[in-house]
């Protein structure tokens, strides 16, 4: 179990690097995406099942459109791909930073603070992703009425900013 965790949150790193360096919105969606499935992966490595499914449902049925329509607005006719000497450069540099700071920070870490909760189950009464879930939505609910319209808000600042001078879909093609 634990090389299945190492494997998934090795695919985490390695795709928010691909995110943080490519210039291109369309290559962008993609190491979301990707990032997207392995935090999921974790969070299902770790006993939750409910959760993951929803962060992933959400996700995928939000934000991505969100991101799909901002992308479509500023279109490159040839954009940048991920094997571009300054992607794979740039892609070098934060995995050796990756690397540094996953190094020095090492001291502490052991394979078996690696449990997951269906390993220590016998000492629990109920699953821990339902606990959470109810604990969310009862004492959670201003924080996700907060998040939402913070989601709201971004939504807002992302088209506008992708809009520009063009006026949207009133531009001259």
């Amino acid at each position: 179990m634990a090389w299945i965790l190492f494997f998934l949150l090795l695919g985490l790193v390695f795709g928010l690097v691909a995110v943080a360096c490519n210039p291109s919105p369309y290559f962008a969606a993609l190491g979301l995406v990707v990032v997207s499935g392995f935090g999921c992966g974790v969070l299902v490595g770790h006993g939750g099942a409910f959760l993951p499914l929803i962060l992933f449902l959400i996700y995928l049925g939000g934000m991505l459109v969100v991101f799909a329509y901002s992308a479509a607005l500023a279109a490159e006719p040839y954009p940048e791909s991920l094997g571009s000497r300054r992607i794979i450069m740039a892609m070098v540099i934060y995995c050796l930073g990756v690397s540094l700071a996953g190094g020095y920070l090492y001291g502490g870490w052991y394979e078996t603070s690696w449990m997951t909760v269906e390993e220590s189950g016998e000492f629990s009464m109920s699953r821990g992703d339902i606990d959470g879930i109810a604990m969310l939505y009862s004492h959670g609910g201003l924080l996700l009425l907060i998040a939402a319209a913070v989601l709201l808000l971004t939504l807002f600042v992302v088209l506008e900013l992708s809009r520009g001078a063009n006026r949207g879909t009133l531009r001259a093609v």
